[in-house]
């Protein structure tokens, strides 16, 4: 009785429209956006209140698409192409966390939604993303997210589909090139191609004294491949 009494007195000194208008965006908790270009699966650039900013969303990652070491994941164009097929589909919005709203790139944090359905939702349950970059207090749909996660690793689709290529760290990668060296390649193809921490190209042989402990991010079959992919050998 109070809040009706309170709503009337409001709506005489100021009137009824503006405030109900501003009483629904408040619950809806999210703010319109015209996207302007989608960089990743995770990243897009939008204007935002007449600013053009980009965006990395909230508590997943998908695989690198243009990774200075990395390079080019395997699902990255998936994702991309599914993110940006999304995003196309209706109205975007965009909501914040209570946490940070800008990471160290000077990139936005916040949830996407399209006609009101979370798009990082969709992509994880899709297996097209991790759950990752959890960092408090912005974890206000972290379990659903999880759950979304374990539904597409249950069964086994994109980026679950093998095992291993999902860690706490990222994508790996030599997952994949492995199974495709016995599948494909029937094991001729031994020299490992691995990219240091200080994104030098280097080629191991199997002989060579750190060969085993390798985690090669590709493959050679001869050592005029690795060098035209503009990998040096180890040691020299």
């Amino acid at each position: 009785m109070k809040k009706i009494i309170l709503l009337i007195c409001l709506c005489m000194l100021f009137g009824c429209e503006e405030i109900s208008s501003n009483e629904n965006t408040q619950i809806s908790g999210t703010i319109p956006v015209e996207v302007i270009d989608v960089i990743d699966g995770d990243t897009i650039k939008v204007n935002y209140k007449g600013n053009v900013e980009t965006i990395r969303y909230l508590l997943i990652d998908t695989p690198e698409m243009y990774h200075q070491t990395l390079g080019k994941q395997p699902y990255g164009d998936e994702a991309k192409s599914r993110n940006k097929q999304l995003l196309n589909s209706g109205d975007v919005s965009i909501e914040f966390d209570v946490g940070d709203r800008v990471d160290d790139y000077n990139r936005m944090l916040a949830y996407i939604y399209v006609d009101g359905v979370s798009v990082q939702e969709t992509l994880l349950e899709e297996g097209l993303a991790r759950v990752a970059y959890v960092f408090p207090p912005n974890t206000k749909y972290i379990d659903a997210f999880e759950q979304a996660a374990e539904l597409a690793k249950y069964k086994k689709i994109g980026v679950w589909e093998t095992t291993g290529y999902v860690t706490d760290r990222g994508f790996d990668t030599a997952v994949l090139n492995n199974q495709n060296v016995d599948s494909e390649k029937n094991g001729k193809c031994l020299i490992k191609g691995n990219i240091n921490r200080q994104g030098k190209k280097i080629y191991h042989i199997p002989s060579g004294k750190y060969y085993e402990e390798t985690k090669p991010e590709d493959w050679f079959c001869t050592e005029g491949e690795a060098m035209k992919a503009g990998f040096k050998k180890s040691g020299e």
